[in-house]
């Protein structure tokens, strides 16, 4: 079985003028998806809209490692002439791109490797200060995560540290069964749950838009 994740992945988020919203989505999944699911190392891709925050659209690759991007299978691949006047860097507006490389799981299982893509998202791109990061960084990773992992409809979490972007330092992904998933009451106990969260939590600033929820709306 192919692998359907690795240990990077790429995130493509932008809002678009409602007037060429239409012709983004035909291109986007008409072409432009199946265009990078040709690149070595992009193994799954889909796209999502915003439930909660922004920017209302995201497409989500996962690759092999961060290097499936920045390489010329990626750089150099093919275009067609509608990638020339259509797509995130030429029409988005409140765009970003932040390439990841994920620590946490700390080594990629079975389990993820081999899992689809999920029905919803809830996505924190984090910033904290450098002198907490070693203690912060095992607080999420032994508490807040695992944590979190125990409410209903919550798949599973990863972490990542943004390899390329001028993105806050670190990202955390949720893959939900549905965007409810981290709208309950069993989410929202857990916030509370660790006496150390009110400290820790206390040391992040978020990113644009952050934290967001996403629902899937289209993968081939």
């Amino acid at each position: 079985m192919a692998a359907k994740k690795g240990t990077g992945l790429l995130m493509v988020w932008c809002d678009v003028p409602e007037d060429q919203e239409d012709e983004f989505n035909r291109w986007y999944n008409g072409e432009h998806i199946a265009e990078i699911l040709t690149v070595p190392g992009v193994l799954s891709a889909a796209r999502y809209e915003a439930v909660v925050n922004g920017p209302k659209h995201l497409a989500c690759y996962e690759l092999d490692s961060p290097a499936a991007v920045l390489g010329d299978g990626f750089t150099k691949r093919t275009k067609s002439k509608w990638s020339e006047t259509m797509g995130p860097t030429l029409i988005g507006t409140n765009f970003f791109n932040p390439l990841y490389e994920m620590i946490y799981p700390y080594s990629l299982t079975d389990e993820v490797a081999n899992s689809g893509i999920a029905p919803a998202l809830h996505v924190g791109r984090l910033a904290i200060p450098a002198d907490r990061a070693t203690e912060w960084n095992d607080w999420y990773d032994t508490i807040f995560v695992p944590n979190f992992e125990t409410v209903p409809g919550i798949i599973r979490g990863r972490r990542y540290k943004t390899v390329r972007g001028e993105e806050p330092a670190y990202s955390v992904v949720y893959e939900l069964e549905n965007e409810m998933a981290s709208r309950s009451p069993e989410w929202e106990a857990q916030i509370t749950a660790n006496p150390r969260n009110a400290e820790m939590m206390g040391l992040i600033s978020h990113g644009y838009g952050s934290p967001s929820i996403y629902k899937k709306t289209f993968e081939l």
